[in-house]
């Protein structure tokens, strides 16, 4: 079985993208690596640096030389770095961790709802949608609070109230790995597709790996 490196830049992320492992695709070797301060620095620097993207490359440097079959980054505010990561590893797949939700939104409806709790994952993310969608972004930053607060319970109801500025779109797309545990919450209020990043990443991942023609169920 193939062994993948999870890449995380929030303590939140390992849980859910695990948990989807284990619903989806449970034979996988899984290798956690996080460094929480590339969120903190992020959102104390405002911007993506030339030294922040050096770590991104020194994270995957080490996963590969564990033996690494695949690496799937979990926090969605560092798109560049992640693309330098791509560039620099031709040879295995480098996922973003919503660029499989993006795709299979795109395929749902022409206006996407993006939840997010983390504010620089609204500055970065809707650009990485297709041209011929509409992307409506949304904050719950007190949800993120509550989280880092040790309240799930008080996170998930946050984050759905947020999701009423998007009860008029096709699909909601969950921007973050912990907003995740939201989504059966946000279905059944506003009755809404609802996509989550981890399930989609595990199931793009099985496909690369396991079936290449797309037949991996």
């Amino acid at each position: 079985m193939p062994r993948i490196a999870l890449i995380h830049a929030l303590r939140h992320s390992p849980p859910p993208i695990e948990a989807a492992f284990r619903e989806l695709w449970p034979e996988p070797r899984l290798m956690n690596l996080l460094d929480d301060s590339l969120s903190a620095d992020l959102a104390r620097d405002g911007t993506i640096t030339r030294a922040m993207t050096q770590r991104f490359l020194d994270l995957a440097g080490y996963a590969r030389r564990t033996g690494a079959d695949a690496i799937l980054f979990t926090c969605s505010a560092f798109g560049p770095c992640i693309d330098a990561v791509k560039a620099a590893n031709p040879n295995i797949p480098v996922l973003k961790p919503n660029e499989a939700m993006i795709e299979q939104a795109a395929t749902l409806g022409g206006r996407i709802g993006l939840l997010a709790t983390f504010e620089p994952t609204l500055r970065s993310m809707p650009g990485e949608f297709p041209d011929h969608v509409v992307v409506k972004p949304t904050l719950a930053a007190a949800a993120l609070t509550a989280l880092d607060g040790g309240d799930r319970d008080e996170h998930d109801r946050l984050a759905t109230n947020a999701a009423a500025e998007l009860a008029n779109c096709d699909v909601i797309a969950l921007a973050q790995f912990s907003l995740s545990s939201a989504a059966p919450l946000i279905a059944a209020r506003y009755g809404r597709p609802v996509l989550t990043t981890p399930h989609s990443a595990v199931r793009k991942l099985r496909s690369l790996l396991v079936d290449p023609g797309g037949n991996a169920g």
